[in-house]
């Protein structure tokens, strides 16, 4: 097992990585967990670890809850049940909630959370890479609006991240090309070694080597933690880790929630940030087309649906939570291992990558 800390003074907690952790849970947070556990998870998720996870707390009380799966259900409707369940289980301050699932479930579990009694304990359990890598960490929470993704939430730490690799086993291949989007992106961000070492380990990481597996969550984590640990509520270099989101949130919302999968969604994101990033003239098009193969070898689309207009890209950027006063706001690479925040962009050159559609990155 390895251990990362997560230093945010007495928010700082660690993220325990390794292979059967689901079944030694219950020891792992006895120092800090309290005597009523509360889980939620979702309808996939439940006949696979549920059990699991309750006989890991079996000193403990603990109750549960089922969503429906997908990123539709991360809604205030969902969060109004969870917490009504709370109520009628009378459920104190002093409960832990339990995140066991993906994503949504993740800041669906840490907003709950936030908000039951003006906030309680609660703990990730991230099962599917994308979470293992990335949403389980830093404490953001939120549920979606029918006008933008995660406009409702809040900044609330967990007490503890566990990273199972075995749960990785059960996810669909779908999935698992999702999450490597965030991998590619910490690559991008933060760390050129490692964005070669993901090129010559795609085909390794899509046929989900463990070994390789295990190294890219590793890093993911420590790059992530890292940056949350100088910015933990977004005011400046944490905003990097948004590479791609802007368009990639853009897409979720006009094509419907779940639709597309973030990593999906992500991973036509950052394709976009780059071919912008050359536009500019900031980033070298040998390293924007080497961005684009490396998503597109992880199983990942390369270019947006055809459906959408650069209005309604626009339409919906101007609500993300990334915008400002004085307009858009979108993270552009330098160079890879080199991204920086830009605002004022120029809407004839952003016009041109919205338009580009099947020829990002195709400039001669």
């Amino acid at each position: 097992m390895e251990i990362i800390n997560l230093d945010l003074g007495k928010d700082s907690y660690s993220i325990y990585i390794g292979v059967g952790l689901l079944d030694d849970i219950g020891s792992l947070a006895e120092g800090f967990s309290n005597k009523t556990i509360f889980i939620i998870t979702n309808e996939s998720i439940a006949p696979l670890y549920l059990e699991r996870v309750r006989k890991a707390f079996s000193r403990c009380r603990v109750d549960a809850y089922v969503v429906p799966d997908g990123e539709s259900y991360k809604n205030l409707d969902s969060l109004g049940k969870i917490i009504g369940e709370l109520l009628k289980a009378r459920h104190t301050r002093s409960t832990t909630l339990v995140a066991l699932g993906g994503g949504v479930i993740g800041d669906l579990s840490g907003y709950a959370a936030a908000s039951y009694q003006r906030g309680v304990d609660f703990i990730q359990i991230p099962t599917t890479l994308l979470a293992q890598v990335d949403s389980s960490v830093g404490g953001k929470t939120a549920v979606n609006h029918p006008l933008g993704k995660n406009m409702i939430g809040a900044f609330h730490q967990p007490k503890a991240v566990y990273i199972d690799l075995d749960s990785l086993k059960s996810l669909p291949s779908r999935e698992l090309s999702a999450g490597l989007a965030e991998v590619i992106k910490h690559g991008a961000i933060s760390d050129k070694k490692f964005f070669a070492w993901i090129e010559d380990h795609i085909s390794n990481l899509v046929a989900l080597d463990m070994d390789a597996m295990a190294k890219a969550v590793r890093r993911s984590c420590e790059i992530k933690a890292s940056i949350v640990a100088r910015d933990e509520k977004e005011n400046n270099v944490r905003a990097l880790l948004n590479l791609g989101h802007t368009f990639g949130h853009a897409i979720e919302h006009c094509m419907g929630y779940g639709c597309w999968l973030h990593g999906e969604a992500v991973g036509v994101g950052l394709v976009m940030a780059a071919d912008l990033s050359v536009r500019l003239g900031r980033l070298d098009l040998a390293w924007g087309r080497r961005i684009k193969d490396l998503v597109k070898a992880a199983k990942l689309p390369v270019s947006p649906p055809s459906s959408m207009t650069a209005d309604d890209f626009i339409e919906s950027m101007s609500v993300d939570k990334k915008a400002t006063d004085s307009g858009l706001r979108f993270i552009v690479l330098n160079e890879i291992g080199d991204a920086e925040v830009i605002e004022g962009v120029s809407e004839a050159i952003l016009l041109q990558t919205l338009t580009a559609g099947e020829n990002l990155l195709a400039l001669c």
